[in-house]
């Protein structure tokens, strides 16, 4: 069965010139979009400051790829060209949802909800069902199994074949993706926070995955739906395997590609978080020896200390990386 939109050869300019509308993507980005935007207007007039603009930025961003991936000319070869299908898998699973959970919706959310509704939100995100999905090694299970699954299962010709299923690839990556860089850039509450170095290591394992997984496509020596794609019986472009090589490719380039700017904000956010760290224990140490001084200013010691004597005198003052938590379990103190 040939998809109505391909009858002309693809070409580069259908990227752009190209449209099809995929329903349930495009009614759910304008609802995503108004709310996220009503959302911002409300934090402002509430008294609650302007919403960051990058936040937006990059959300209504997340929005716009997740329109043109399954709505350009994208969409209207991807049930023609498995190249074309194997870019809309790394942009849905990876880039919208990394840029979705840029723009801190959940955070949003909190912001402009009453009392009572932020309360169920925390309530909801404490939970046992978000602490399981938000652990690290599930959450990046669902993220790496599912292309795996998709290739290697009777599921791929199924979405190009079956219209309810085909919705489902547009729409099931972006929420497994979210779950992924939900838990991993942390600008949203989470169930549970761990360590950002974790988001890091697991970053690697991603790029090894994705690797592997394109190299079977490369080299495997079998060619995915092979029957569905020889009943297209199309006389241009790329033969069968030639195809998928390219479409190989896509998923590796493209994946490490997207994967670079997650690595980037994840990066920043531990160098921020690292800064509001530091400047927190050394307000604590401060704090802490100025009441030392206090207390030592206003008593004598049994052995005549003078008042006004140094608080390492009359107090027995230790040296500050004992009483740092990120150091002292390295000294012993």
């Amino acid at each position: 069965m040939t998809h109505p939109a391909a009858v002309a050869p693809w070409h580069w300019s259908a990227l752009a010139d190209t449209w099809t509308l995929e329903p349930a993507v495009a009614a759910l980005s304008v609802l995503l979009a108004a709310g996220y935007l009503a959302g911002a207007r409300r934090h402002r007039t509430g008294g609650s400051g302007r919403w960051p603009w990058y936040r937006t930025l990059a959300f209504l961003g997340g929005l716009a790829v997740w329109v043109w991936t399954t709505c350009s000319g994208l969409g209207a070869y991807e049930r023609v060209l498995f190249t074309d299908r194997a870019v809309q898998l790394v942009l849905l699973l990876m880039l919208v949802p990394m840029l979705l959970a840029l723009g801190a919706p959940v955070s949003l959310l909190a912001a402009t909800l009453p009392a009572a509704g932020r309360e169920r939100l925390r309530a909801a995100l404490s939970g046992r069902v978000s602490r399981v999905l938000m652990f690290p090694l599930v959450s990046t299970v669902l993220l790496v199994a599912p292309p795996w699954l998709l290739y290697f299962t009777p599921l791929y010709a199924r979405t190009l074949t079956d219209p309810v299923w085909n919705t489902g690839f547009h729409l099931v990556p972006v929420l497994l993706g979210l779950l992924y860089f939900w838990p991993r850039l942390q600008l949203d509450p989470v169930a549970h926070p761990y360590p950002l170095m974790i988001g890091v290591v697991i970053t690697f394992v991603e790029v090894v995955f994705d690797a592997a997984l394109a190299l079977v496509l490369l080299y495997g020596g079998h060619v995915i739906a092979e029957p569905y794609y020889a009943g297209l019986a199309r006389d241009w472009g790329p033969t069968l395997a030639r195809d998928q090589f390219v479409g190989g490719n896509a998923i590796w380039i493209l994946g490490d590609l997207v994967g670079l700017p997650f690595l980037c904000a994840l990066i920043r956010r531990m160098i921020v978080t690292g800064r509001a760290e530091t400047a927190a224990v050394d307000a604590a140490l401060d704090a802490a020896e100025e009441a030392r001084a206090a207390a030592a200013s206003a008593a004598v010691s049994p052995a005549g200390t003078a008042p006004g004597a140094p608080a390492s005198a009359a107090a027995g003052d230790r040296p500050w990386w004992l009483d740092d938590p990120n150091l002292r379990h390295r000294y012993g103190g």
